[in-house]
């Protein structure tokens, strides 16, 4: 089924047509729907405890810090392989949703503790702590809206070839510490200042500043380690700071691409952009519950922990979550593939008899 709307080649940036489009039709800033919660409910779903996020921030350190041990420790020897691998998977793919849910707030109750992993998971995932905040807020204000949404990883026509090697990590670590790169030397885009307040500006510089310090401080000890004779453990420095981002991504990207990709543009119904998907525990402690993403979207200050009991609550309203995240690729890669030949289409899954008809369009007055 098709979402229709005007054809037009999309302008992803924030400052050219599209832009001015989502402005006069009022896609920007726009009211969106959301499910009926009774207001006690919801009171509870809000509630933030440092418990969960204390529990699951020790295993995921000491996680973190044994497989960098048994790395190290077992280096030269096949044994270490399993350790370095789980440390990848901790380090470039768990830091992600750490990230995600501490930017928002939302993972503890007490401020800083959210500040401090915060500034760990950036720094891990690659991304600009400042700017990064910033172009979340609008991710959520304008979600998947053309010309508004800085995050729009599935943009259309798809770049088919990218997105296949969006697993192998390389073109994103390259994309992320370019963009490091460039703010550390004092630059931000039309598309940065767009939504960073000119006030953070300086921020956002000083972060790319101190993480281009942290790297080129690695690249020095392992050339320190390479002129002492170390031979293959210089590389040691790489695989515990920046190399897992590439290596250990995997589970971040097979997560986080089904989250929007063929589904809506331009619409003002998370129910039509975003996409439920039931998953093991181990990946959904991996991405502590991002898979209810209509959920998050909808209600993002409802903590990670509390998103399989808002989903129990409305899901009567949604449509049918996918069964596991192979099912969710076997709806979005077809979805996909038709986009790069019809730039209107999106797959667009039938609502249960229980549920409001979808809101495609902003709502008048």
């Amino acid at each position: 089924m098709t979402i229709l709307s005007d054809p037009h080649v999309r302008d992803y940036s924030l400052t050219g047509a599209d832009t001015a489009r989502a402005r006069e039709s009022g896609l920007a800033g726009a009211d969106w729907y959301q499910s009926d919660v009774p207001r006690k409910l919801m009171k509870e779903l809000m509630q933030r405890r440092d418990g969960p996020a204390l529990r699951d921030t020790a295993i995921w350190f000491a996680l973190l810090a044994g497989s960098a041990w048994g790395g190290v420790a077992l280096w030269g020897s096949w044994w270490a392989v399993p350790f370095w691998l789980v440390y990848g998977l901790m380090y470039g793919s768990a830091c992600d949703s750490r990230w995600h849910e501490c930017g928002h707030g939302t993972a503890f109750r007490t401020g800083w503790m959210n500040d401090v992993v915060y500034q760990i998971a950036s720094f891990m995932v690659v991304r600009n702590p400042v700017s990064w905040r910033w172009s979340h807020a609008r991710h959520h204000t304008d979600t998947i809206i053309v010309g508004r949404d800085p995050e729009i990883a599935c943009m259309r026509p798809p770049n088919l070839l990218r997105l296949f090697l969006a697993y192998a990590g390389v073109l994103d670590m390259i994309d992320s510490v370019k963009v490091l790169v460039r703010n550390a030397g004092g630059h931000l885009t039309d598309s940065e200042k767009d939504y960073i307040p000119e006030s953070e500006w300086p921020k956002a510089i000083f972060a790319a500043r101190v993480h281009m310090a942290i790297y080129a401080l690695t690249v020095l000890a392992m050339f320190g380690l390479a002129v002492a004779g170390e031979g293959w453990a210089s590389l040691i420095p790489l695989l515990l700071i920046g190399g897992p981002r590439i290596y250990g991504c995997w589970h971040m990207l097979m997560t986080g691409l089904i989250q929007h990709c063929g589904l809506a543009e331009n619409v003002t119904d998370h129910r039509l952009n975003s996409r439920t998907v039931y998953m093991n525990p181990v990946s959904r402690w991996i991405y502590w519950n991002m898979n209810y993403h209509v959920e998050h979207h909808m209600f993002p200050m409802v903590p990670y922990h509390a998103l399989p009991r808002l989903h129990d609550a409305i899901r009567h309203d949604l449509p049918p979550a996918n069964r596991s995240i192979l099912d969710a690729y076997r709806e979005a890669i077809p979805a996909v593939l038709r986009q790069a030949k019809d730039l209107d289409y999106a797959f667009r899954k039938p609502l249960p008899d229980t549920a409001r008809p979808y809101q495609d369009r902003p709502v008048a007055g």
